[in-house]
C-alpha cells in the first residue's frame, strides 16, 4: 500500500568530502533505508575501486606496474581513463591524469610550496600521451608514472548513484557529493531545485543560487577546497600539469549540464585554461553554461547561465564570457 511521499536523507563520507543524498519515496521507512544504503555503497565501491590512496584499487595495481606491464583492467575502469584522456585533450594538458605523481612536491596539508626544481624533476613523468589503453588493459610506459582519477571519479560516482536511485523508482532527488550535484526528476512542488554556489573567499558564504527545474547536473571547482596562502599568495590543488603550478586568474567555476560528468569536465576546464579561453569553450559547447569566479573578485556569466541564477539582468553585458 502506498503511503504519504516522505523526504528522506542520509548523510556520509566519501572521497574525502561530505556526501548527501535527498529523495522522496511513498513505500515506507523500510524501502528508504535500503536504498539509501544502496546508494550510500555505490559511492564507497567506486571510492575502494579508484582512490589512489588504497593500495588494493585499480589506481594503485596500474601505478606499481608502471614502465613494467599492462595491467588488465574491465569497461568501467577503461570509460573512466578514457574520459580523464579527452579532458586531457580539451584543456590541452593543463588536466592530466598522470599528474598524480606531482604530489610528492606538493603537500597542502602542510602549506608548504615547493622549490621549483622539485617540481621541474618530476614534469618529464606527466604525460597523458605516454598512457597506453589497448586490448582490455592500461599501460604507464614511463616508470615512475602516476594515474589519478580524482579528477574525473567523483562526478562519475554523483551519475552512478542518481541512476540508481531512478532504477529504484524514485522520482525526485538530489545527490551531492562536496559540491557536485546531480538531480533526479523534479521537486515535486513546482519549483526548481536550487544549489548554491560559495564564495571563493568566503566559503561559508553564498555568492548565487543556481535553479534548475529538471534533471540537471551541478559542478563547482575552486581554488579554496585545498590550499592555502603564503606571502600573499594562494597556492591550491587546482595544478596546471603543463607546468606544475597552480592554475591563475579564475577562483571558482560553476557548470550546469546533462550530468555531473559533463559539469566536472567543464568546470575544471575553465579553472585550468583560465578566463578568457574557459569561457570561450563554455560558450561554444551546446548544453554548456556557466559562471566563474575570478581572482578579482569580478564574475563572468554565460547567457544562459544569467538565467538559470540569481544574477542581476544586466550581468552577462557587463562581465560578458567573451
Amino acid at each position: 500500500m502506498r503511503r504519504e511521499a516522505t523526504l528522506y536523507t542520509t548523510r556520509f563520507r566519501v572521497m574525502g568530502g561530505p556526501a548527501s543524498v535527498r529523495f522522496v519515496d511513498d513505500r515506507g521507512a523500510g524501502e528508504a533505508v535500503a536504498i539509501a544504503r544502496a546508494a550510500e555503497d555505490e559511492a564507497r565501491r567506486i571510492e575502494r575501486k579508484f582512490s589512489r590512496y588504497r593500495d588494493d584499487s585499480v589506481v594503485s595495481e596500474i601505478n606499481r606496474n608502471a614502465g613494467r606491464t599492462p595491467v588488465a583492467v574491465d569497461d568501467e575502469t577503461v570509460f573512466l581513463l578514457e574520459e580523464a584522456l579527452d579532458l586531457a585533450r580539451l584543456t590541452l594538458g593543463r588536466f592530466d591524469p598522470s599528474s598524480g605523481v606531482l604530489r610528492r612536491a606538493w603537500d597542502f596539508s602542510k602549506a608548504r610550496v615547493p622549490d621549483p626544481q622539485e617540481v621541474e624533476a618530476l614534469l618529464p613523468l606527466v604525460d597523458y600521451r605516454q598512457i597506453a589503453l589497448r586490448h582490455a588493459t592500461a599501460f604507464l610506459r614511463r616508470t615512475g608514472m602516476e594515474i589519478d582519477l580524482g579528477g574525473v571519479g567523483k562526478e562519475y560516482a554523483v551519475d552512478r548513484v542518481a541512476g540508481l536511485l531512478a532504477a529504484r523508482g524514485v522520482a525526485s532527488a538530489v545527490v551531492s557529493f562536496a559540491g557536485d550535484v546531480r538531480t533526479v526528476g523534479g521537486r515535486g512542488d513546482g519549483r526548481p531545485w536550487a544549489v548554491g554556489v560559495a564564495d571563493p573567499r568566503a566559503p561559508g558564504r553564498c555568492r548565487l543560487t543556481v535553479r534548475v527545474a529538471g534533471a540537471a547536473g551541478i559542478a563547482t571547482s575552486g581554488d579554496y577546497e585545498r590550499g592555502f596562502v603564503e606571502d600573499g599568495v594562494r597556492y591550491h590543488h587546482l595544478l596546471d600539469a603543463t607546468t606544475g603550478w597552480p592554475a591563475r586568474g579564475v577562483a571558482s567555476a560553476t557548470v550546469v549540464a546533462a550530468t555531473a560528468r559533463e559539469a566536472g569536465r567543464f568546470a575544471t576546464a575553465a579553472i585550468l585554461l583560465g578566463p578568457e579561453a574557459g569561457a570561450e569553450l563554455i560558450e561554444r559547447t551546446p548544453g554548456i553554461e556557466g559562471v566563474a569566479l575570478l581572482e578579482d573578485g569580478s564574475l563572468c556569466a554565460s547567457e544562459g547561465m544569467a538565467r538559470l541564477s540569481d544574477l542581476p539582468g544586466s550581468l552577462y553585458a557587463r562581465y560578458p564570457l567573451v
